[in-house]
């Protein structure tokens, strides 16, 4: 994620000129000169500052050891970076904190719980550092499973849910056993997010919002042809890949980060297409910050 996106600084520059152009018209027939434009331009351009400003204020505050000592501990891409890799991953993290919204429901959202959904934000947008998260949420915490009336015991069937609109639900011990083996292949945080960047048009449908439109056609048929793989037991991926296209690609996400070296050998074309998709190979062996 970025300070400044040049896209904002040209779409606050351009309401900019043209509202404050209307003003100064407005302002010469009034007799009110040219003020107004000035007022109302620089009224916008305020506006547009505010995200940036803000993230500067972010950038510049010092990460908290005990947090760096976690992503040490959970992390091994982040283990694996450089000292400006490192940073920009800290920074990464700082920013989704600050602007998502964290609840509990029965369970107190304790650092450590915001730390490990932030770090797996990181995670996904590391490689493209123009991309941006792809929504405000909030991320709800259960202290343990939840049922489809999203109330929690031991019937719950779900350790985590993710809506087109609407807040990501996630159960805490869930998102502590993802992190504390970080090279099974099975990361809820990984998962849910991974379906946030696959909500187009309000549905997911294991093509995520952000690829390139030319490789979607591919990218069905790869993933047509790895769910055979999946239901044949032939497939790094756990049977529940298979249930639809857009949990092909939660699961593919999840060994995308935590197994890469397994999926690069078992999977290679579909490592491949992760790999050009989040422009990052997590293989520490050639990992670029």
């Amino acid at each position: 994620m970025q300070i400044v996106r040049p896209v904002t600084v040209g779409f606050y520059g351009a309401l900019a000129l043209v509202l404050g152009g209307l003003a100064v018209l407005v302002g010469l027939r009034t007799g009110a000169g040219l003020w107004p434009g000035f007022g109302v331009a620089l009224g916008v351009l305020a506006v547009g500052s505010r995200k940036p400003l803000r993230r500067w204020r972010l950038a510049r505050r010092p990460f908290p050891e005990a947090w760096r000592r976690w992503l040490e501990a959970h992390v091994p891409l982040y283990r694996a970076l450089d000292a400006v890799g490192r940073r920009r991953f800290e920074r990464d993290v700082q920013f989704f904190l600050a602007e998502q919204r964290f609840e509990g429901v029965g369970v107190p959202v304790t650092d450590a719980l915001r730390l490990a959904v932030a770090a797996g934000a990181a995670l996904l947008l590391h490689g493209r550092p123009d991309w941006e998260w792809p929504a405000r949420r909030t991320l709800l915490f259960y202290a343990d499973r939840f049922d489809e009336d999203y109330l929690a015991g031991e019937t719950g069937a779900f350790d985590g849910m993710a809506h087109a609109q609407g807040p990501i639900i996630l159960s805490a011990k869930a998102v502590e056993e993802g992190w504390a083996v970080p090279n099974d292949g099975s990361n809820v945080v990984l998962h849910e997010l991974a379906h946030v960047f696959d909500f187009a048009d309000l549905d997911a449908d294991g093509i995520p919002n952000l690829l390139n439109p030319a490789s979607a056609q591919a990218w069905r048929q790869l993933i047509r042809q790895e769910m055979v793989k999946v239901r044949q037991g032939r497939s790094l991926l756990r049977h529940y890949a298979a249930t639809s296209a857009a949990e092909f690609f939660a699961v593919a996400v999840e060994n995308f980060f935590e197994r890469p070296e397994l999926l690069a050998y078992r999977h290679p074309e579909l490592f491949a297409a992760l790999k050009a998709f989040f422009n990052l190979d997590p293989r520490f062996s050639d990992l670029e910050s």
